[in-house]
Formats: structure tokens, sequence, C-alpha cells
């Protein structure tokens, strides 16, 4: 299996621009966890605790399980228990983990992307980024 991290890269590079977000992640499913494969301005200490994600913990997680997209209108200040501390560390404010599904709705990834505005995604937003994220290139993993 190898992983190839660059395309991802430049994938999520692309994606964040094009919706206008300022960070991002994407994990890909291995084996019940999620591991992480692409970062886009994620500090250190926060890319460490997120390298991998174990089954339903912190909103990627939970978006990996629910099957829906997880969000939070101000990464910094979200106090459900949902972020790890460590997260808050983001410089941005409202955040959304989309999970990838395959043809039989399992999920392959999530896609995590953060913006420096705060408050929530309107559904249609929420509905078309999980449309884009769906197109994200996954190979045998």
């Amino acid at each position: 299996m190898s992983m190839n991290t660059p395309s991802y890269q430049a994938w999520l590079e692309s994606f964040a621009a094009e919706h206008g977000a300022s960070a991002g992640t994407i994990h890909v499913q291995r084996g019940a966890d999620l591991e992480l494969v692409a970062a886009l301005n994620i500090p250190p200490p926060v890319l460490n605790a997120v390298r991998h994600v174990p089954h339903g913990k912190g909103m990627a997680g939970l978006a990996q399980v629910r099957r829906a997209p997880v969000q939070t209108c101000n990464l910094k200040e979200d106090d459900t228990g949902r972020i790890k501390p460590g997260a808050k560390a983001v410089d941005a404010r409202a955040a959304v983990a989309l999970p990838v599904l395959d043809d039989t709705g399992q999920v392959r990834a999530v896609v995590g992307i953060a913006f420096m505005a705060e408050g929530e995604l309107p559904a249609e937003r929420e509905q078309s980024l999980m449309s884009a994220a769906a197109r994200l290139p996954l190979g045998d993993a």
C-alpha cells in the first residue's frame, strides 16, 4: 500500500482555496480508525494530536460514525466537548468535518476544513461542501 500523499496535499490546497477555507485536513480510513494524509495550516502540536484519530473521536471521528458532516461555529470557543483541546490552536473559527463515502455508503475518508469567519454554515453550503469532498480521489486504501 503506497500512500500518494503529495496528491492528497495538492487536492486539499485547491479544495480549501476553492471554498475560501483557511485550514484543512484529510484523514483516510485505516481499519476502524482515521489516519492523517494531508494538512494545511495546522500547527505542529495539533498535527501530532490528529495524526491518528481513534474511531468516533473528535470532529473527524464523529463525522466518520454519523456518516454526516459535523461542524462547529468557533473552533477556539467550542465547549460541546466535540473539539479536542489541541484543535483550539488552529487559527480559524467555523469548521466542518465532511465524511467521504464510497458507493456502499461506507466512510473512506474525512475531509476537515476551517474558515476565518465564525458562525454556522447553512445547510446548502454544508451539502455543497459534502458533494465537493466526495470528489476526493482515493487510491486503494
